[in-house]
């Protein structure tokens, strides 16, 4: 075997492990508590609520479009015990802050300057979406914002979460 087929199997086998290794966060698995991620910004209480953690960044264009629906979904569970939390990863606080202020979310939005959280989570794509339950475990992914079929999916999700007995 020459040299250069042993290097290019060992640089295989070794992105195959650590895809194996990879921790990144499943379903039903824990998520990562919010207070402790170093995220700038406030967090509302998420105690035994359902919470939908978006991962999302100014640079976005699908973060973008999914915005609007969440505002309504807010609006609509909001009194029935559901958050949402929406995740910044920008690098410059200033993209962050421009796209806040251009979009206004009527939920919370948080910067994770540090990357600390989206490292953590190991997150696929933006946006990313996780659905917890009260106990705070990951019940639902969704990976980028597919419109209609995202938002009838994730409504159908929380509409079971609701109604399971704690």
């Amino acid at each position: 075997m020459s040299p250069l087929t042993k290097s290019c199997l060992l640089a295989a086998l070794g992105l195959a492990l650590a895809a194996v290794t990879r921790a990144e966060v499943k379903i039903g698995a824990a998520f990562p508590k919010l207070e402790s991620a170093g995220l700038s910004g406030n967090l509302p209480d998420t105690v035994g609520k359902i919470v939908i953690v978006d991962f999302w960044a100014s640079w976005c264009a699908p973060c973008k479009e999914s915005f609007p629906f969440y505002g309504k979904l807010q609006q609509e569970y909001a009194a029935r015990g559901v958050v949402i939390v929406a995740v910044s990863v920008d690098q410059k606080s200033a993209d962050y802050d421009s796209f806040v202020k251009k979009l206004k979310p009527a939920f919370t939005t948080v910067h994770d300057r540090e990357q600390k959280l989206v490292g953590a989570v190991k997150v696929p794509t933006m946006p990313t979406s996780y659905l917890l339950d009260r106990n705070g475990k990951v019940r639902a992914i969704h990976d980028g914002y597919h419109g209609e079929h995202t938002e009838l999916v994730l409504r159908k999700e929380i509409d079971a979460l609701l109604a399971e007995k704690n």
